[in-house]
């Protein structure tokens, strides 16, 4: 079968949007065509982001390639899946542009794990997949009978059948992806790098998927949750394909990048720079020097909350203490150029505490961000703590719950925000 996998081209008006505007690597469809050629099939994968593609030039591409499968995701690669922006408009305005030129139509995201029956409804797809697609797409292009092909949800005459929850792939030998020259050179873009000006190209790697933890606010519950490593010879296998095309900077998507001396070793004589995403309590002084020996010159670190109470009502289950957890911030900036503490924003905040904190690490060289107000995505259990398992509405309730809840945002967000309705108006036709 000949399968077109589309990135469409993003855009963000008016949109909760927490992820990075810039394009990054589409690794979700970079596994699916792995999976398909293996499989034996004919792939055309585009990245309308990456390259600059107007919605037409993307339809038309597609058209003519004669597809009998096209998949497009509605989240701007797996590294944001868990802090998709909410409306489906730009996946929905490509699905309506291509009618029925791009045979089964299939949809690939974080809005269809969560939420299937309300994803298929309002972008007008065939098929929609819960949770890691890769493994899925895969049988879809095998033929046979929807019923019997799991974690998906598709119509079935007037109804929408669900065959299963959100699927979880094996990944652990998930092969060396191999993007096109051209796509690396248009990648300028390093991705939370902000101890210098990029002088090559970037690109992301999937080291690890998924979390051990279960933090309230994460949304995983419907996709990359189990914690999962990664073959390391497959790793740096794609890694060393990289810097032969002259990548310069790569950035780990793992949600949670553990300690893994193996790596990091293997990392040093590669004279590679990267950043990672991680929880400081978890690194001791000797791998916090070895993560910055390896080419570490970013550490996203997740704290969250400066109080032992709010971190439990967060669910962090972080042993360390406030001052312990600066003190790891502070250690890891000797030879990490770039560590920022996240904290989120919450009711019991005391904001002398936060003025105060952030100031201590300021004047270490950690940078500790204003924190952020909480979006309650419906695939976090802070969204089934409020309202119980998602139903058809719950993006909306999320939605409508966050603009009501704050009068301020994220100094990230450059607009107000506008209601879920208004960004989707053309998803609906009632």
């Amino acid at each position: 079968m000949r399968v077109a996998l589309v990135n469409p081209p993003w855009s963000f008006e008016n949109s909760i949007y927490f992820g990075c505007r810039q394009p990054h690597l589409p690794l979700e469809l970079g596994y699916c065509k792995a999976e398909l050629e293996a499989a034996g099939h004919e792939v055309l994968m585009l990245d309308a982001h990456l390259c600059g593609t107007p919605m037409a030039a993307l339809v038309q591409a597609v058209t003519e390639f004669q597809p009998g499968m096209t998949v497009v995701t509605t989240a701007p690669s797996y590294l944001f899946w868990r802090c998709a922006q909410p409306e489906l408009r730009i996946p929905h305005a490509f699905l309506a542009s291509l009618g029925r030129r791009g045979g089964r139509t299939v949809a690939v995201g974080p809005h269809g794990s969560a939420t299937p029956r309300a994803a298929l409804r309002k972008l007008g797809a065939d098929v929609v997949v819960l949770g890691e697609c890769e493994e899925i797409v895969r049988q879809l292009a095998g033929g046979g009978a929807l019923a019997g092909i799991p974690s998906i949800a598709f119509r079935d005459q007037a109804e929408i059948r669900v065959t299963g929850g959100p699927a979880a792939a094996g990944f652990v030998r998930a092969p060396a992806l191999r993007w096109p020259d051209e796509w690396i050179r248009r990648h300028t873009h390093h991705h939370h790098r902000f101890e210098a000006a990029p002088e090559g190209p970037g690109a992301e790697v999937e080291a690890s998927r998924g979390c051990p933890y279960t933090c309230s606010f994460c949304a995983k519950t419907d996709f990359r949750d189990k914690y999962r490593r990664r073959d390391l010879g497959l790793v740096l296998q794609e890694v060393d394909g990289l810097i032969a095309q002259g990548v310069e900077y790569i950035y780990f998507i793992d949600e949670i990048f553990l300690p893994q001396r193996p790596l990091l070793d293997a990392l040093v004589p590669r004279h590679l720079r990267f950043g990672v995403q991680t929880r400081i309590d978890l690194w001791k002084p000797e791998m916090l020097d070895l993560l910055g020996a390896a080419g570490c010159v970013s550490i996203e670190a997740g704290v969250e909350s400066l109080t032992v109470e709010g971190r439990a009502a967060l669910d962090k289950d972080c042993r360390a203490s406030t001052d312990e957890l600066a003190d790891r911030l502070i250690h890891a900036r000797r030879s990490v150029p770039f560590v920022q503490a996240n904290l989120i924003k919450t009711d019991g905040d005391d904001p002398q505490m936060v003025a105060d904190w952030r100031g201590r690490l300021q004047r270490h060289g950690v940078w500790a961000n204003d924190p952020v107000p909480l979006y309650p995505y419906p695939s976090s259990p802070d969204y089934r703590k409020l309202w119980g398992a998602p139903d058809d509405a719950a993006w909306e309730r999320a939605h409508a719950h966050y603009l009501g809840q704050f009068s301020s945002f994220s100094d990230i967000q450059e607009e107000r925000p506008l209601a879920l309705r208004d960004l989707e108006a053309a998803c609906f036709h009632d």
